[in-house]
């Protein structure tokens, strides 16, 4: 049953009742039975508005998946590749770039991708770094 419905329902009973509204009593009754039914009308807009946000929200979500799908060209997240630019299913953290140095001035660890012994800068800090290079693995 509804909120209408037992607003319904309770003027019904008051109704059946043959309560006085002259008397003070049947005053008070009366306007709070009048206030259960105003309550429960606001209540319903206040569903079918949430409701209409609901449904605008979940197109809008849509929306806006197809846009993200088409401006960073994603494909099925489902995607069982080992590793391509297709999706997100590879981490780069599986990958092996070879070491890790950690800056001694400012303690960022660093990844170098290009590795020059006699350039070796960091990017963080732009100090430059001393790292011997051995040839074990």
């Amino acid at each position: 049953m509804t909120l209408i419905e037992k607003a319904a329902y309770l003027k019904g009973l008051a109704d059946g009742l043959k309560l006085d509204k002259e008397t003070a009593e049947g005053k008070l009754i009366g306007a709070l039975i009048d206030i259960v039914g105003d309550l429960a009308n606001a209540q319903a807009d206040t569903d079918e508005d949430l409701q209409y946000l609901n449904d605008y929200i979940e197109e809008i979500d849509e929306d806006l998946g197809s846009l993200e799908e088409e401006i960073y060209d994603l494909e099925d997240d489902d995607c069982d590749c080992d590793c391509c630019d297709c999706c997100d299913c590879c981490d780069d953290e599986d990958e092996d770039d070879g070491f890790e140095i950690t800056c001694p001035s400012c303690g960022e660890i660093i990844v170098p991708l290009d590795i020059d012994e006699e350039d070796l800068v960091c990017p963080h800090c732009n100090e430059k770094l001393i790292y011997e290079f051995s040839d074990e693995e």
